[in-house]
């Protein structure tokens, strides 16, 4: 042996604690081959993935289609083998149902053209097929809309687009390159510099023009709004925050934004518009958002009762079938309960799956799961399943394939992460950052310092599929569904079976008396 020296030897003896701690953790290697050779060769991501885009369609928060996709996925989770299967309300919903029946927009004059088009979800719909003149509403001012009262009843009003088109020249579907990932290693002290040069205030003022001009217009009695969309040439997915029993909306149509700037350039050039369009949408009551839940329950006297969660939303816009913004994650999900029942495991934690509804309109069903089991959200008392709850994973980033995990500043937790990652390096999959992430479900136990976590994911293409007409079936990877299947039965079954629970952050209690957001 080589003798060391002494600075090698001061060196070593700093670092014995921290690799000591990193191998504090058994990784369970056989179980890992168990569930790697399960998966290569007894996968169902395609099939689940057929039935829940293109069997179920659109998964819209309170929609028919929400309603169809927990009905199957409970009788999924029931052929799984799963306990507890349950369709779960735990928060009101004040929008209540809407579908789209019917959509149909064209330029008549100066020529024929049909559009792409989507609705916007929660507005109302068009007296029948409505032929009209369009008016282009550009206006910065309450000065320049009065000029416009009395002149626009019957009429198309055209609202311009913040968005404008440009070439790109960087490819549609991306990885991460070692270089980035090594990169993302890096912590940060430096605040909120991912907000760069936001301006807040002309954001605001921007919001607060677009909501008198849309008052305005209903006012006056147009038939129908039309909005630009962005890039891509598809229409993008939104809703209004209409509430049930409130009078129906106006129709508001989103166009892919060659359609409308087609039309804007017309009409800046004196040219006559004339559109027809027929849109048809239903309201109904439906009052709660729901989850749909199941276990594999724990087997140990001990800790049965805490809970290792896994999820994602089941929710999705109702453009297309919502394949990579949810369905991706809530396939993984779903097959990774599969492999865990298939594979006759007893985990001495209980092991739960819930898949959120209500997740586009605020991360309601997650937060009506902690309000509901984990604090009450009006006294803010802790309840049993807070002190039971384990670990939360969480996947919303689309088809790719993980490359690690985001820590949320959970320090304790790294030495942890890193031994069950070491496995899965040649997978691509191993990086540990100790940044945030955020706009999705793991935010809702994040701020009571429970470990929750979403996975580091390549891009893919993520960006020209979410919340379009055009996320369905064709924007899954199969083999990267398989391999984040893969690795998240291995971190769930690590924690499952874990001697302690996964350290957490310190919790913190709210000031009552302090304005708060809700969670």
């Amino acid at each position: 042996m080589k003798k060391l020296k002494p600075v090698s030897a001061i060196l070593l003896f700093l670092l014995i604690p921290f690799w000591m701690g990193a191998q504090t953790d058994h990784v369970d290697l056989e179980m890992i081959y168990k569930i790697k050779q399960f998966e290569k060769s007894k996968s169902q991501i395609e099939d689940i993935s057929f039935w829940l885009t293109d069997y179920i369609g659109p998964r819209l928060t309170a929609s028919t289609g929400k309603k169809r996709a927990n009905e199957w996925v409970k009788a999924k989770f029931e052929e799984f083998g799963l306990q507890n299967v349950v369709i779960d309300r735990v928060r009101p919903f004040s929008r209540g149902g809407w579908d789209n029946k019917r959509t149909y927009v064209a330029m008549t004059q100066p020529y024929y053209c049909s559009f792409a088009a989507n609705p916007i979800a929660w507005t109302g719909s068009t007296k029948g097929l409505v032929k009209a003149e369009a008016v282009l509403m550009d206006v910065k001012s309450k000065e320049e809309l009065d000029a416009y009262k009395g002149k626009l009843k019957g009429k198309i009003a055209i609202l311009p687009s913040t968005a404008t088109y440009a070439p790109t020249f960087k490819p549609l579907a991306t990885r991460y390159t070692d270089e980035e990932l090594k990169e993302l290693t890096t912590e940060s002290i430096g605040g909120r510099s991912r907000r760069g040069n936001f301006d807040y205030a002309a954001y605001m003022k921007a919001r607060q023009l677009r909501r008198m001009i849309a008052e305005f217009l209903k006012s006056e009695g147009v038939a129908a709004i039309i909005h630009g969309s962005g890039e891509f040439n598809v229409p993008r997915s939104n809703g209004t925050s209409y509430k049930s029993g409130d009078k129906e909306p106006v129709a508001e149509v989103n166009l892919p934004i060659e359609a409308h700037g087609r039309i804007v350039r017309l009409l800046k050039h004196d040219v006559p518009v004339e559109l027809e369009i027929d849109i048809k949408n239903k309201f109904f009551k439906s009052e709660y958002v729901t989850n749909v839940m199941a276990e594999i329950p724990g087997t140990d006297p001990d800790l049965k009762d805490q809970v290792v969660l896994i999820g994602a939303h089941l929710d999705s816009w109702h453009g297309g079938t919502g394949g990579a913004d949810n369905g991706s994650g809530c396939i993984v999900m779903m097959e990774t309960m599969r492999i865990l029942k298939e594979l006759g495991i007893s985990p001495r934690r209980t092991i739960r799956i819930a898949l959120w509804g209500g997740e586009e309109q605020g991360l309601n069903g997650s937060r009506g799961y902690v309000e509901k089991y984990l604090r009450d959200p009006k006294s803010l008392e802790l309840k049993p399943g807070f002190e039971n709850f384990d670990v939360y994973f969480n996947m919303d980033n689309g088809t790719g394939k993980y490359r690690g995990i985001y820590l949320q500043g959970n320090e304790m937790i790294r030495p942890v992460f890193e031994a069950w990652l070491a496995p899965f390096a040649n997978m691509g999959c191993s990086t540990v950052t100790i940044r945030n992430t955020g706009g999705t479900d793991h935010q809702s136990f994040d701020p009571l310092g429970l470990p929750a976590f979403q996975f580091i994911q390549d891009e893919i293409e993520y960006g020209r599929g979410y919340h379009t007409v055009m996320d369905t079936y064709e924007r899954l990877l199969m083999s990267d569904l398989k391999q984040n299947a893969i690795i998240t039965a291995a971190l769930v079954y690590q924690a499952a079976m874990r001697d302690k629970k996964l350290p957490r952050k310190p919790y913190v209690k709210p000031d009552p008396n302090r304005r708060r957001r809700r969670f």
